[in-house]
């Protein structure tokens, strides 16, 4: 690399700056379904599997062409309305896999008394507000300089369009100063490494092997506790 200084740390959120957590989908769509069919458990479970095909076809989508979707394509792609009461009641499953990691926040303020920006990237379907609520009730939303989320891009991680979202938001035009942090080697290692960035692999996360794509990258370095980034990144600047 032409210039060793680190001007940005940027971070993954999910299996990242969240420890990873395993869903099951199927009951987390049927938490989406019991709202809207109260009344029709049977109706309900149809619709359920309904969505989670739809949400499993964007997400394949996703990992091959790395096109960005939303919850509400999901459920018009399933032919499912979109309710406010449903969407609560989907959000209230959801939320125990949404807490931040207890060493982020330590963490995030060494980086920042070092001079350096921070930011986030995540390939997500749920909304840019309910994830800055999240941050926001953890108490680390205001030590970011940027977020974005791919439900608001056109592309997922690792298009290239997405880094570079990610760099505008931190306020840094060159890849070579950036470092990414995340949890999967495809999406974050090669996708970061591809645009220029470093990357750094937390490698906690039990990813299901549907959502794997086999790739040989290797990492410029690997930690396994966020509290251990600081000092990866001192070493490089």
């Amino acid at each position: 690399m032409s210039d060793s200084r680190i001007d940005a740390v940027i971070f993954d959120w999910g299996g990242t700056l969240t420890p990873w957590k395993t869903m099951v989908p199927l009951d987390i769509w049927r938490s989406y379904a019991d709202a809207l069919h109260p009344d029709d458990p049977d109706r309900a479970g149809e619709v359920a599997a309904a969505i989670l095909a739809a949400e499993d076809a964007r997400w394949n989508t996703a990992r091959t062409r790395h096109i960005a979707f939303t919850v509400a394509h999901v459920l018009q792609d399933a032919g499912v309305d979109e309710s406010e009461a449903a969407l609560t009641a989907y959000r209230a499953a959801i939320e125990f896999a949404t807490f931040t990691d207890p060493d982020a926040e330590t963490m995030l303020r060494q980086l920042r008394e070092r001079g350096l920006r921070t930011g986030v990237l995540s390939s997500t379907a749920w909304p840019a507000d309910w994830h800055e609520e999240f941050l926001r009730r953890d108490g680390i939303l205001d030590l970011f300089d940027g977020v974005v989320w791919s439900s608001d891009l056109d592309y997922t991680k690792p298009h290239a369009d997405a880094f570079r979202a990610a760099m505008s938001a931190v306020g840094v035009e060159d890849p070579e100063r950036c470092v990414y942090v995340g949890d999967r080697p495809y999406d974050d290692v090669h996708g970061a490494q591809t645009i220029g960035m470093r990357a750094v692999l937390i490698p906690n996360s039990d990813i299901p092997a549907e959502q794997q794509v086999p790739i040989d990258v290797t990492p410029d370095a690997v930690i396994t506790s966020l509290a251990d980034l600081p000092a990866v990144i001192d070493r490089w600047r």
